[in-house]
């Protein structure tokens, strides 16, 4: 299941899509560390709120993802990033970044000049982006029906996480996960439901992975 030499006959893609992603990490960063200082929560704060949200968390594996294999392809970080499968659950894991926010938040707020862009970048772009890609230029390996089960542990463990962090600092990065807001059985049942959309859009690429294939045999 490894795209062998794909990341490096795809160098050109790889570098202009990873410095896309890093640049809306980047941007948010200066963002949120901004806002934090001004607000008196100091750059610890604004790091704390930074890393709970799971566009954040999701972004970061895209830049990640694109970048291990490309600077360092025979590592074992580099193998591991390389493989179809992990580029597929990447590739599912931020194409629900993107519709989750379009569908759940993009009504929330209003953001303005480089909130806006980075905004679009982290929700938008780079899921899109990210999704050519994996359509077009990495190879897909016979992928698994059973595959989104496995790649659901990664939502599954952000909410373990958010839930712990909430409980910690007495914030939740969003609405629908705040059990001191909505309790925790409304939380549940709303955690469910998004981690059921997310195996069905990791179907849904498995599924568009075989038919690709079927063309191209």
């Amino acid at each position: 299941m490894l795209m062998k030499g794909t990341y490096q006959k795809n160098k050109a893609v790889v570098i202009a899509l990873a410095t896309l992603a890093w640049c809306g990490v980047l941007l948010q960063l200066y963002l949120s560390l901004n806002s934090a200082i001004e607000n008196g929560k100091g750059v610890a704060g604004g790091l704390v709120s930074y890393f709970g949200y799971f566009t954040i968390v999701t972004n970061l594996l895209v830049c990640i993802s694109l970048t291990v294999p490309l600077v360092a392809p025979a590592s074992a970080p580099g193998r591991f990033f390389a493989r179809s499968d992990v580029t597929a659950g990447v590739a599912t894991s931020i194409v629900f970044v993107g519709l989750a926010y379009h569908v759940l938040l993009r009504n929330v707020w209003n953001p303005q000049g480089l909130n806006l862009i980075a905004n679009d970048l982290l929700h938008y772009a780079t899921p899109i982006f990210f999704l050519a890609y994996w359509w077009f230029y990495t190879p897909k390996g016979a992928l698994r029906w059973s595959y989104p089960l496995i790649w659901g542990f990664y939502p599954t463990a952000y909410l373990i996480y958010a839930l712990t962090r909430g409980l910690i600092i007495g914030s939740y990065p969003y609405g629908f996960i705040d059990p001191s807001a909505i309790g925790y059985q409304r939380t549940m049942v709303n955690a469910v439901g998004l981690l059921m959309a997310f195996i069905v859009i990791g179907l849904i690429l498995i599924a568009l992975s075989r038919i690709q294939r079927r063309v191209n045999a």
